[in-house]
């Protein structure tokens, strides 16, 4: 097995929280990642590198090896539910909710909920947990028009401020699971490279118990 550690990253809100978090443990790209088109990169760590790939991604290639670490919202893993993946870390970073919403003032539907949503496999399992029968209609954006246009009696989907539900005319109502970053390891990974990984996750596991 190689015996360099490739840490999984994706780019946005996340990845913009994570980079100060993996400097101050003694990481840092010797690129700018933001203006480069590249998607691996050296660290000062000579042992490290960094990939940059998909959010939805990320459970993918750690949990087959391809990476050995990654940093994913909590959303992705459950969404993935992988049982391949460690998550020893909660970040705490990109920080948001996974609600249900609906239309401000509009009543429950009689018969079948419609449910759109990015995050089917999340919603079935909520749903069936309260023993009620949904049908799934998967989109994946704008998920705000779906009930101004009839096409779900709900949503399910991330947030954060609640302004764009507002400005479309929709309200949060269930909170499905509060939702941050956390480091995850490949299972594999973790039996193989143990003495490279402990220390990195120590030195992590230090520098976010030292932003709360």
């Amino acid at each position: 097995m190689d015996q360099k550690l490739t840490i999984a990253l994706s780019k946005g809100r996340i990845l913009d929280e994570t980079i100060p978090l993996l400097r101050d443990a003694g990481i840092e790209a010797l690129e700018d990642i933001k203006s480069s088109r590249k998607l691996i990169f050296d660290t000062s760590q000579a042992h490290v590198r960094l990939v940059i790939i998909r959010a939805t991604d990320v459970p993918t290639y750690v949990a087959y090896g391809a990476a050995d670490i990654g940093v994913a919202g909590k959303d992705v893993l459950m969404e993935a539910n992988n049982q391949n993946l460690y998550e020893p870390l909660d970040l705490g970073i990109a920080r948001c909710r996974l609600m249900t919403a609906k239309p401000v003032g509009r009543e429950e539907a009689a018969g079948r909920l419609r449910v759109a949503t990015k995050f089917t496999n999340i919603t079935k399992r909520y749903y069936a947990e309260q023993g009620r029968q949904v049908d799934i209609i998967k989109l994946y954006g704008a998920m705000e028009l779906a009930p101004i246009l009839n096409l779900a009696d709900r949503i399910v989907d991330i947030v954060d401020t609640g302004k764009t539900l507002k400005a479309n005319g929709l309200e949060p109502e269930e909170l499905i699971a509060p939702i941050s970053s956390r480091l995850v390891v490949c299972k594999a990974s973790m039996k193989m490279k143990y003495a490279m990984i402990q220390p990195l996750l120590e030195r992590l596991g230090r520098v976010v118990q030292s932003k709360k």
